[in-house]
């Protein structure tokens, strides 16, 4: 029952053809494996559909299509197999609303089935009180006809929605619980109904209405549980589902209207009051605040964010006014893509979970057949027509198919719901089980293990003249993204100087930059770009030297072919970043840093802050050849960088590990997205990762024992009808509540 490495995928957890067009249902009427392994089995049949897959515990069905397929073709056979099917809607608001209808059909079941189990109970509890006595040793017996008014309202009221599943089930073809509920109380009724016809009063003693009623009553009550706990493990996406505001302050030339969040444009500016949730994503245009951003990146604390910064939907905004133009809006948010990712993950479907599938598929008849076997096998040997029917209506009732169909799916949802509260999305399942697996962290050090904003901390000048050095290094890099080019600029604005667009410009990958400033050549970069362009950079080259043994990053300005000075930054570590690192190699990891810097700067880096290894100079197309090198050598690569620039290194890890940009890019290569920049949070994906796996295999270690020893033991008659029905329920019940506990996990930071 291990669950196996696999290699990483880049496709998603929904139907295995991530390029193909999908459609998704929600299913309904589904109360075990064999009910979700029917309905995927239905879908695959319909052409055009490439796959399926049908998770329980969510009630829905992901469906990959080849060709033109209509969406009513795929209900129509859901129908026609016993269980209901209604189209996912498109839009975020309808989903909402559907799934706020949902909550409420489910709330009114909830309730109905309360009823039924206190009148069931209360029913019940007479011929409890009997088989006490009896087993006390007491010879109380309440009349045949007393046992037959109390039971049969039970087999009525309780039995009917296990006889309407199992008619459903039967009618499409397939068999599921219901159907052995169905089977083993109504022989245990019907037998007793017939003593009673034939024999009177001197059935007394021979009855078994009190093995019906208390199975269906505690069935009834298993699944009561089941459901409540089921629910509390689908809590994370309706956590983030609720966070979408549904209505915005748009301003106007006139003043401010409220207006439906569906109604505002991209560029519309709106007003967030104090203690509002943010509409949109957003830049803020007026104002300063504090805002709770918990919810979405796991952050417990609040944070302050002014005019320039770009915010997110959901987020609550603390003590200040602030005005926000809209970026992003509905299905294009941070949140709703968010949302599609945690869905996407808890469909997913373990490779274990398609053996579970087979089984479960024949998993009721052959229940069946040992029944049939059993009651044969006590005829044989004693002859006695009852303990034969007891024995095997006891192996019907034991069974249970419901504890393997939800070992996988609910713990999967329990964990990527608590991984994405604490701000970790999960792509998919392969993505959890490869991260069980890693051996190697390699981490990208520029915005990764170091804040990503370095600083100029010297401007050696060869003519004593800084500023004017600065002025022109700082020009050229004008038009550059690099986050030094940043850095350069940021201290000539702080001195005030003037800076001036180049003319030309050229990014040389791993080197450095050439660009024109008032018709002069300007070169900014390592050694290797000097060497290139036959620049003389001996003085220079020991300046840097100097400068990089200091743990600072420095470059070579040279001007007309011939070097000016030498310019270098520092970028700190991030805080934290040391303790996170102690906690990966407390797990048994190696951690390795790739780096375009030079070798003295990064040893500097790396030893201050405790890395088992680096690797400097190397380019970025370098770090996506390395990960493969090391793969090559055995080991599971884990690649955490930023998501943007480290594309190609996240794609040729066995896991991507995108850390704090929540971009587009990031959630499309990474298999885990980190919602905030925090060194802690990659060993706290790892380790909600470990936990999620170890409760799918307690999960289906409990769901398999129950039927492996309960099976048998009913077969030789150890367990009573009544018992066997207790461990029935109580086995979905373990199961789901096992993987609940899953809740509670948060992330150690």
């Amino acid at each position: 029952m291990s669950l196996q490495h696999v290699e990483p995928t880049s496709s998603s957890s929904t139907p295995q053809a991530a390029d193909l067009p999908s459609v998704q249902l929600d299913i309904t009427g589904m109360t075990c494996a064999a009910c979700s392994a029917r309905v995927e089995k239905v879908l695959k049949r319909v052409p055009g559909v490439a796959d399926a897959i049908v998770n329980l515990a969510m009630e829905r069905a992901d469906v990959a299509l080849n060709d033109n397929v209509k969406v009513d073709d795929l209900v129509a056979a859901v129908e026609k197999s016993g269980y209901h099917a209604f189209p996912r809607a498109d839009d975020a608001e309808a989903r909402r609303a559907e799934r706020e209808q949902r909550e409420r059909e489910a709330a009114q079941e909830e309730r109905r089935t309360f009823a039924v189990l206190i009148i069931s109970a209360l029913l019940s509890a007479p011929l409890v009180g009997q088989m006490i006595a009896m087993a006390a040793g007491l010879s109380f017996h309440l009349p045949p006809i007393a046992e037959l008014v109390l039971a049969a309202p039970v087999q009525v009221i309780a039995g009917t929605r296990f006889y309407r599943g199992a008619f459903k089930a039967l009618r499409g073809g397939s068999a599921n619980m219901d159907v052995l509920v169905a089977l083993g109380t109504s022989a245990a009724f019907f037998y007793s109904l017939y003593h009673l016809a034939t024999l009177g009063n001197a059935a007394t003693g021979h009855l078994y209405f009190e093995a019906s009623a208390v199975i269906l009553t505690l069935i009834v009550f298993g699944k009561l549980l089941e459901a409540r706990a089921k629910r509390s493990t689908t809590a994370a996406v309706r956590s983030l589902m609720a966070l979408r505001p549904e209505s915005a302050n748009r301003l106007t030339e006139t003043g401010t209207e409220v207006v439906p969040v569906s109604e505002l444009r991209l560029g519309d500016h709106v007003l967030v009051k104090p203690g509002e949730r943010v509409p949109v994503d957003g830049t803020i245009r007026e104002g300063t605040s504090e805002l709770d951003e918990s919810l979405i990146t796991g952050e417990s604390l609040p944070v302050t964010r002014g005019e320039g910064d770009d915010i997110t939907a959901g987020t609550i905004n603390g003590s200040g006014a602030l005005t926000v133009e809209a970026t992003a809006l509905g299905e294009d948010t941070t949140l709703s893509r968010i949302i599609r990712l945690v869905e996407n993950a808890q469909t997913g479907k373990a490779p274990v979970q398609r053996l579970v599938d087979k089984v479960s598929a024949i998993f009721v008849p052959t229940v069946v057949a040992i029944a049939a076997m059993t009651f044969v096998v006590w005829m044989l040997v004693s002859g006695d027509f009852e303990s034969a029917l007891i024995a095997a209506v006891s192996v019907l009732v034991i069974a249970c198919p419901c504890a393997l169909g939800l070992a996988t799916p609910t713990a999967l949802v329990a964990g990527t719901g608590a991984a994405a509260r604490s701000g970790i999305l999960v792509k998919d399942i392969q993505a959890l089980e490869v991260a069980v697996h890693v051996d190697t962290v390699v981490f990208d050090k520029t915005g990764t293990l170091t804040e990503g904003r370095p600083e100029v901390t010297d401007v050696c000048a060869f003519d004593r003249n800084s500023d004017r050095l600065l002025r022109i290094a700082a020009s050229a890099q004008t038009a550059s993204e690099h986050p030094l080019a940043h850095a350069m600029v940021r201290a000539a604005e702080a001195r005030g100087l003037e800076l001036t667009r180049p003319a030309k410009f050229e990014a040389r990958t791993g080197r450095g930059l050439v660009a024109e400033i008032a018709g002069q050549p300007v070169a900014i970069g390592n050694a290797k770009l000097m060497d290139e362009l036959d620049i003389d950079h001996f003085t220079a080259d020991n300046m840097r030297r100097d400068l990089e043994n200091q743990a600072k990053t420095s470059v070579m300005v040279a001007v007309a072919g011939r070097t000016v000075g030498v310019i270098a930054m520092a970028d700190q570590p991030r805080e934290g970043v040391s303790d996170a690192l102690s906690r990966l190699k407390h797990m048994g990891i190696r951690t390795l840093m790739l780096t375009g810097d030079s070798p003295a700067v990064a040893k500097a880096i790396a030893g201050s802050i405790g890395l088992d290894d680096v690797e400097a100079g190397v380019a970025p197309d370098g770090k996506a050849a390395r990960i493969a090198a090391l793969r090559k050598e055995g080991a599971t690569v884990a690649m955490v960088g930023d998501g943007l620039n480290d594309a190609p290194a996240l794609a040729a890890a066995d896991i991507g590990i995108a850390m704090g940009s929540g971009a587009d890019v990031a959630m499309e290569t990474a298999g885990i997205t980190l919602m905030r920049s925090d060194p802690a949070m990659v060993a706290a994906a790892l380790e909600v990762s470990r936990a999620t796996v170890r409760k799918i295999r307690q999960n289906l270690f409990w769901a398999f024992i129950y039927n492996v020893v309960g099976i048998p033991l009913a077969a030789i008659g150890f367990l009573s009808p009544a018992i066997a029905g207790a461990a029935m329920a109580m086995s979905s019940v373990s199961v789901v509540t096992n993987a609940g506990l899953l809740r509670r996990w948060k992330a150690k930071v």
